[in-house]
């Protein structure tokens, strides 16, 4: 802790930095809007580029008072009646006013700048992020789409990935996360530590945690619906950059002016070529307790690489089509050997998930629109584990799960004296397929599954924005599941109600369904950052898993303090012992049982003239029961993190960012353990009676922006942060998996922490 309190008082000449987004007194009477768009410029400090026939005899008056650049560009783009497209920190793209903008009446902000510029709190509950725009995070010097979600109070990822978010005491696979429309299955690059969604070409993040809309039902924990632009740039944009793990670039460009447009994004890690330290410390973090770290004779090779590729076309002003392509590739492969026992052990793991959606929004009117979909998505993951003695293969066991996944929308929406009311229809056909087969001298089918779905729902929204006591939508999905013949109602409600200036009440209920979710094979396999798989309901030894929640809470926001306390009740009916990370005796079977969820989420943010600071505090208690197990009593669940906090400071200036933030939390539960004397198996005393030690960790941040010239266009940005500041051994988990090549019944492991690590940021930008 002493290095710590040193760094803070090396970071204290920083407090002197001004706020990039700081408010300056403007104002505009009568003058003509190219005269309005140099004051903007100057000001700001940004550059505006735009036709001349957007702003020509065109007049701007605001009264004088402080504005942020933001506020600045809201305002103007209602006066002038047009667009703005932030490109980066510096340029700034005038675009025609498309028809839809005046359904962004209903996005009004609650919280803005909520954490940081960059995420904002909607009257509808959601959260926003606009990586582009997105200040620095602690431990993040590039705005990772999965990890920035991660600061959002009641979320948290206790394994310490990009993907295992547990949103207030949800597990990762009750996410529905989206990018363009496409369900994305993978569980994330480098076994979850990194996102698989390249943020440089991501516009914007919709989170989902309470009173979602009813246009989303597939999960029951929370929505995060990824989006890149749909609009048609007027230049080309594009750029390249590399980080301590993996090297990217993009590039976007208009085909037709004003008609057709191409964005094409790659990025693959560099590890085969050269290994920095940074990826030496998450390598040692995914394959601790693997043959891969364990044995002197071993030679892996690994690598990922994602692409994204998408088509923007305008064939009016009223009709809007785009196209767009995901792929998401991890490959591995190990090879090591028992050179006493002239035996030869190989592991191959192959990883993937594919996606197209089609898109087509039509304006009807100024009021009323439709948004029409076809997506489909493609995920499979493979794995192989072979043995051959004096090179002859022995054993071969084979890993299998494939999803296919097709879904069709369409959602009509009205305006009317600034409410809502939204109708649509969606389907989907759901494949999922798991294997299991050991090969010796035949074939031995340990476990399979192949499992279809068809979905037909429709689902309604009604959203009222025209009282001035109160705000709330008030929504309704209706499911019906052919091959289960099962029906579901989903009702959705939404309430914001003024208790004064600044002071609102914030209430919710919802009712969700989920019939794809994970589980956690019991089969011993050397790679075991593999086992979790994916398996459809069947109505029976698999319901359907069924989620309510309610919550009450308070928001306030004045004079730049922020605060936002919400509570919660969740009851969810139809998981497994399986998907629950359960393991005791009396547990080998499949069971299913039910769970109640309670907390709060606190959070607190003063912005004061030269610094950011917040902090956020969750409370979760998550009870678990299931018939035969405990005496078919409530127990905790092995997910439950009871108390956890995350707070940072941010300073600024222009060009440099430096942020710092410390996170704690309570240690996970888990199930005591004691050796038999006489048969020297491993015996359970209870489950999840126990928790591991507190966990703990202070990271760092810093970017600086730069310009290669005055009156070049092309920008510059490095960086560099450091996880784990003070190099705490953290004790995430202690997990037990049944053992097949052992006397043993299982092995129980012991997963630690990322140890102090640094990673640096090169990005090129024109």
């Amino acid at each position: 802790m002493k290095f710590s309190i040193y760094l803070l008082i090396i970071l204290l000449p920083f407090t002197a930095f001004s706020q990039e987004n700081a408010a300056f007194p403007i104002q505009f009477n009568k003058v003509p809007a190219n005269e309005a768009i140099l004051k903007v410029e100057k000001v700001y400090s940004v550059k505006i580029s735009y036709p001349n026939k957007l702003i020509d005899n065109k007049i701007v008056s605001l009264e004088d008072k402080k504005r942020t650049l933001q506020d600045v560009l809201d305002e103007l783009s209602v006066v002038l009646n047009v667009s703005f497209k932030i490109i980066n920190q510096r340029y700034i793209v005038i675009n025609e006013a498309e028809h839809e903008a005046n359904y962004q009446q209903l996005d009004e902000v609650i919280i803005k700048d909520y954490l940081t510029r960059g995420i904002t709190k909607s009257v509808d509950a959601s959260f926003t992020i606009k990586p582009k725009l997105l200040d620095i995070l602690p431990g993040l010097i590039e705005a990772d789409v999965l990890e920035s979600i991660q600061e959002l109070p009641g979320v948290i990822s206790p394994d310490e990935t990009a993907s295992g978010l547990n949103v207030r005491g949800g597990t990762p696979d009750q996410n529905q996360i989206i990018w363009d429309g496409i369900n994305i299955y993978h569980s994330g690059h480098l076994f979850g530590m990194i996102s698989p969604f390249n943020p440089n070409i991501t516009e914007s993040i919709k989170f989902y945690n309470k009173g979602t809309n009813p246009r989303f039902g597939e999960r029951i924990s929370s929505v995060v619906d990824i989006s890149t632009s749909n609009n048609i740039p007027e230049k080309i944009n594009s750029g390249f950059g590399f980080n301590g793990i993996s090297g990217d670039v993009y590039f976007e460009a208009p085909l037709i002016k004003n008609k057709l447009s191409i964005l094409v994004a790659y990025r693959r890690s560099y590890e085969n070529l050269f290994e920095t330290g940074t990826f030496k410390r998450m390598e040692q973090k995914v394959f601790q307790n693997s043959s891969i770290l364990d044995n002197e004779y071993s030679e892996e090779k690994f690598h990922f690489n994602d692409y994204n590729l998408k088509l923007n076309y305008k064939l009016n002003t009223n009709n809007k089509i785009s196209a767009s392509l995901i792929h998401i590739d991890n490959d591995l492969q190990h090879d090591y050997q028992n050179v006493t026992k002239n035996r030869f052990y190989q592991d191959y793991l192959d990883t993937e998930n594919n996606g197209f959606s089609l898109n087509w929004r039509k304006n009807w009117s100024t009021k009323t629109k439709q948004i029409t979909q076809l997506s489909y998505s493609d995920y499979g993951l493979n794995y192989s584990f072979i043995t051959a003695d004096n090179e002859n293969q022995t054993s071969d066991f084979d890993k299998e799960n494939y999803i296919k996944d097709f879904d069709f929308s369409t959602e009509i929406s009205t305006l009317s004296n600034n409410n809502t009311s939204s109708f649509g229809y969606q389907t989907s056909f759901k494949n999922v397929r798991y294997a299991f087969a050991e090969t010796t001298d035949l074939e031995n089918v340990l476990d399979t599954n192949n499992s279809k779905i068809n979905t037909h729902s429709l689902f309604a929204n009604y959203s009222n924005r025209h009282l001035k006591s109160f705000n709330f939508d008030l929504g309704l999905r209706a499911s019906y599941y052919k091959e289960l013949n099962a029906f579901r109602l989903e009702p959705r409600l939404l309430l914001i109600k003024k208790l004064g200036n600044h002071l609102k009440l914030q209430a919710s209920g919802e009712i969700k369904n989920q019939i794809i979710y994970q589980i956690n094979e019991s089969v011993f396999s050397d790679i075991s950052k593999s086992n979790k798989l994916w398996r459809l309901s069947d109505g029976n030894e698999s319901p359907i898993v069924n989620g309510k929640q309610i919550t009450l809470g308070l928001l306030y926001h004045n004079r730049g303090w922020s605060f936002d306390f919400d509570s919660y009740f969740k009851k969810v009916k139809g998981i497994s012992s399986l998907s629950s990370g359960v393991f005791n005796e009396e547990a080998q079977n499949y069971r299913i049982g039910n769970q109640h969820i309670y907390g709060l989420d606190f959070y607190a943010k003063k912005d004061f003239n030269k610094i950011k600071t917040w902090i956020s505090y969750s409370i979760n208690k998550t009870d678990n029961r299931f018939e035969g197990i405990n005496n078919n009593q409530y127990f905790t669940a092995s997910n439950e993190v009871n108390h956890a906090i995350s707070t940072s400071i941010a300073y600024k200036t222009k060009r440099l960012q430096v942020a710092l933030g410390w996170k704690w939390h309570t240690g996970m539960p888990y199930t005591i353990t004691t050796t038999n004397p006489n048969t020297n198996n491993v015996e359970f005393v209870g489950v999840n009676t126990e928790r591991l030690p507190s966990y703990h960790r202070l990271d760092l941040s810093s970017v600086y922006n730069f310009s290669f010239s005055e009156k070049s266009n092309t920008k510059g940005k490095i960086g560099f942060s450091i996880w784990n500041l003070y190099n705490q051994k953290n004790h995430l988990s202690r997990g037990m998996i049944e053992n097949n090549g052992s006397n043993d019944s299982v092995v129980i492991e012991d997963y630690y922490s990322l140890h102090l690590t640094p990673n640096f940021l090169f990005r090129v930008s024109w």
